[in-house]
């Protein structure tokens, strides 16, 4: 059996991704399978649409698992935040609440060139099924799973990587974040000019909510942000048509009851935004199964039944800071 195959029997009941948003970590798969470019590298956050998402349309064996929603009684009442109060009403209640906090603390020193960004993003599922992975794949494709990361700050040969449009590097991210209007609609139009969409080649363009969605996340993830900037994006999250906000508390892959911001992903599950109760910090993102519904197999493998409430993928960002070095800690 080839070792393609075997990785491709691993999962195959993954959802397929948005072809648009695949290709530039297809290529970058593809390259390193090849023998250009052989690295390691992190997988990042929004795993289901880049890197390792690239594995899911290439060899329809995306390393998912799934587990059941907190179930937790939801009307329990949240912590009290610095800011007073949970108000989860509505997204302008809960975003606005966040910006006003946000607003009232003092901006810090943009880092300097010479500084890393150190995240702590855990995913206790993936790392299982990524241990599941036979260690000769692995070697083939040379990558490895870390919930620890360290990013320069200042990364000029990242940014002159054009492959990855929705890339910026911590520098640029920080600069774009700071140059954003107050106005709501034009800090979304400005986005979406930053994080474009496809040309519709490989397949539906998004729709402008999606969009607008969509680009707004990938700045979230980015650190650090301006804590006057984050104020800004969070107001204009809570315009975006579809948005919207659980009323309780939902708990991370780590436990930690968190906010969550929720948007449709497709038709059959949604995307929650993970924010920190206590200082609206983003911390981490998962996709929630919200219509039963089947998915079929081919080759021989079962068809998978994704049930509504079941998480398809959990990512808690736990640390962030500024260091001094590469493998520093805070």
């Amino acid at each position: 059996m080839d070792e393609m195959t075997r990785l491709r029997e691993l999962r195959a009941d993954a959802p397929v991704p948005d072809r648009a948003a695949l290709a530039p970590g297809r290529k970058r798969l593809t390259d390193a399978i090849e023998g250009r470019g052989r690295r390691t590298f992190r997988l990042r956050a929004d795993w289901r649409i880049a890197s390792l998402g690239a594995v899911v349309a290439i060899t329809a064996a995306a390393l998912f698992v799934t587990q059941v929603v907190d179930t937790s009684d939801p009307r329990q009442s949240g912590p009290a935040t610095v800011a007073g109060d949970l108000d989860l009403s509505s997204p302008a209640a809960a975003l606005g609440q966040a910006a006003d906090f946000l607003e009232r603390q003092e901006v810090p020193p943009e880092p300097r060139k010479d500084q890393w960004i150190y995240l702590r993003e855990e995913n206790p599922d993936q790392e299982k099924q990524w241990k599941e992975v036979p260690a000769e794949i692995r070697e083939e494709m040379s990558m490895s799973y870390s919930p620890d990361s360290w990013i320069p700050y200042d990364d000029k040969a990242a940014e002159n990587d054009e492959s990855d449009t929705d890339y910026r590097t911590a520098r640029e991210s920080y600069r774009i974040a700071a140059g954003l209007p107050e106005d709501p609609e034009a800090l979304l139009a400005e986005l979406r000019k930053v994080f474009p969409t496809g040309d519709g080649s490989n397949g539906p363009r998004e729709a402008k909510a999606e969009h607008s969605f969509r680009a707004l996340t990938v700045l979230l993830e980015s650190y650090p942000l301006p804590p006057d900037a984050l104020a800004r994006i969070y107001r204009a999250m809570a315009t975006v048509e579809g948005v919207g906000v659980t009323d309780h508390l939902i708990r991370d892959a780590t436990g930690r009851q968190v906010i969550a911001v929720t948007r449709a992903y497709d038709e059959n599950s949604r995307r929650e935004i993970l924010l920190d109760p206590v200082d609206y910090s983003y911390a981490g993102q998962r996709d929630v199964v919200t219509r039963t519904h089947e998915i079929s197999g081919d080759d021989g493998i079962p068809s998978t039944v994704h049930k509504r409430g079941d998480i398809l993928m959990d990512i808690a960002r736990t640390r962030a800071a500024v260091v001094d070095a590469k493998g520093q800690k805070p």
